[in-house]
């Protein structure tokens, strides 16, 4: 029996549930980006939409655009939940910071964290009544490098009633956040453990109890879902590569070339073309979650001592840095996609290696060309 089809423009999220349940029914959906309908030819009113559709996808002009398998899903929605919930926590704090401030409470200038151990203590003494700035200054931690004297300066304000009823509802509203936070890494933590596929050898385990317990913990939990490890790569790090596979997981392969998921990502240049003469080769802009990630790893290379640092920064020699950080995130895009497709274990070369592979390139080329000008080239020795 041929299965039928039906067409529906997704607009915002109400296209989910029909998805969804059309494909717990044993139908195959396809959801397919309107651009490949509007470069087709051919006119089309809002009456003869689907016909329009079912005759482009019966001709293999349409594609089905990349959605990931069940669980992933699942783990997706819970982790875009806990961004969320982490973008509505940090707002709260910024409450917090603009009572204390009306109050003439200038911990922002004494302590880089307002939340951290010692702000957070003193931001529940004062909701919870106490007003003496040397009371409230005991709770300075070792490490602050702020003198008990800047802390109680600090702490000399004026506490009026309105701006402690702010800071009283928004320290309220930040550990309910809180409560809500823990809920998603529990479920997260679950979701994960179910998936693991086979055992990654990643070394011996820190000691029980500590906190690199607890990151080793994880990161052997996303190295079994995926079957590598994927933090061996320069720049990404637990939360980045936790980021990677919530969104597209650990199967790549409705992508069929490194390329087409490149392309996914919005990484790729253009190619404006016309009459044979490149006009732009900007990257597209795209709002891709795991883009961003990327970016951002590429941004954190700029003083590393790996061959992806040293990658980056001869890039920035060569162009500008926005231009630099994208090639470099492109390229972190082909190792993570040839990690999961082909279970390549990523080595770091380092950057003396790397600058000796690019010195050899360099003088390989000054030699091509000085043979096409009919000349030759002899390497100096050393010292001479």
């Amino acid at each position: 029996m041929p299965l039928s089809r039906l067409d529906n423009e997704s607009t915002g999220v109400y296209w989910i549930p029909v998805f969804e349940v059309l494909e717990q029914r044993g139908l195959k959906v396809w959801l397919v980006d309107a651009r490949q309908m509007k470069y087709v030819p051919g006119r089309k009113s809002d009456v003869q939409d689907c016909q329009w559709l079912q005759k482009l996808m019966s001709l293999g002009f349409l594609r089905a655009a990349f959605r990931p398998d069940g669980d992933v899903c699942q783990l997706r929605a819970v982790a875009r939940q806990r961004e969320t919930l982490l973008t509505e926590q940090a707002s709260w704090v910024q409450r917090m910071q603009k009572a204390l401030v009306q109050m003439n409470i200038q911990l922002t200038e004494v302590l880089s964290d307002v939340m951290g151990l010692s702000g957070s203590l003193m931001i529940r003494d004062i909701v919870a009544g106490e007003r003496d700035p040397k009371a409230l200054a005991k709770h300075r931690h070792s490490r602050v490098k702020a003198s008990p004297e800047e802390i109680i300066k600090a702490l000399t304000g004026n506490w009026r009633e309105e701006h402690l009823f702010v800071l009283r509802q928004s320290l309220g509203m930040y550990d309910d956040i809180a409560r809500h936070l823990a809920e998603c890494d529990t479920k997260l933590q679950a979701e994960l453990a179910n998936l693991g596929q086979k055992k990654v050898d990643l070394g011996k385990p820190p000691r029980l109890g500590s906190k690199q317990r607890e990151h080793f913990d994880e990161r052997q939990i996303l190295a079994n879902w995926a079957g590598v490890d994927l933090t061996r790569i320069n720049g990404l790090g637990l939360t980045a590569v936790k980021k990677i596979l919530t969104e597209v997981g650990p199967d790549l392969g409705r992508f069929p070339t490194v390329k087409h998921f490149c392309s996914w990502l919005g990484l790729s240049p253009g190619t404006k073309i016309s009459g044979g003469k490149v006009l732009s080769s900007k990257t597209k802009r795209s709002l891709n979650r795991i883009r961003q990630v990327l970016k951002m790893a590429a941004m954190s290379l700029s003083r590393s001592d790996s061959a992806l640092g040293a990658f980056y920064r001869r890039l920035c020699a060569r162009m500008d840095k926005p231009s630099a950080n994208t090639a470099v995130a492109h390229k972190l895009a082909r190792m993570v996609y040839f990690m999961l497709t082909r279970g390549e274990e990523f080595v770091d070369q380092g950057q003396q290696r790397y600058e000796e592979q690019q010195l050899a390139r360099s003088v390989a080329a000054l030699k091509r060309r000085a043979r096409t000008l009919g000349f030759e080239v002899t390497p100096v020795p050393a010292g001479v």
